[in-house]
């Protein structure tokens, strides 16, 4: 079922590179529906907090849900510390992630953020996934990669 979504996200990065992004897809699922999809736009909006996870936050609140509790989020990329701090602050309950991004990533990066404990309001930590169809995901990584070097 893992594969499914992520597959949608892998789409998204898709769309997202070809507008000159970085290949980011991610979407936001609850009860077997998508109720927010995102794609990587920071680049093309001059905006860097438009990436894909927290834009299909944006998207889901945009279609009337707020209650994020019960939802996965599936990313191509581990979410970087500013969307591990939103997907926090919204108490997302599962994020299943194609690639690791150690440098910057909210898990396994020095700033853990989806796994601190420290902010009680955030509530429990969100269980990660990791390595989701994480061939396809690094290949579409190395491919942007190559294009913009």
């Amino acid at each position: 079922m893992h594969e499914h979504w992520m597959r949608i996200c892998l789409e998204l990065a898709r769309e997202a590179m070809q507008t000159g992004n970085a290949p980011v897809g991610a979407v936001l699922v609850r009860n077997g529906k998508v109720i927010g999809a995102g794609r990587e736009a920071g680049k093309t909006n001059q905006d860097i907090t438009c990436h894909a996870e927290i834009e299909a936050i944006r998207h889901a609140i945009s279609q009337g849900y707020s209650d994020f509790s019960e939802a996965t989020l599936y990313t191509t990329h581990e979410p970087c510390i500013m969307c591990s701090y939103v997907i926090r602050h919204h108490k997302i309950s599962k994020i299943i992630m194609g690639l690791a991004v150690p440098e910057v990533g909210g898990y396994t990066s020095a700033y853990p953020i989806l796994k601190a404990t420290a902010i009680t309001r955030w509530g429990p930590t969100p269980e990660v996934i990791f390595g989701t169809l994480k061939e396809e995901c690094a290949a579409l990584n190395q491919e942007f990669k190559l294009r913009n070097n």
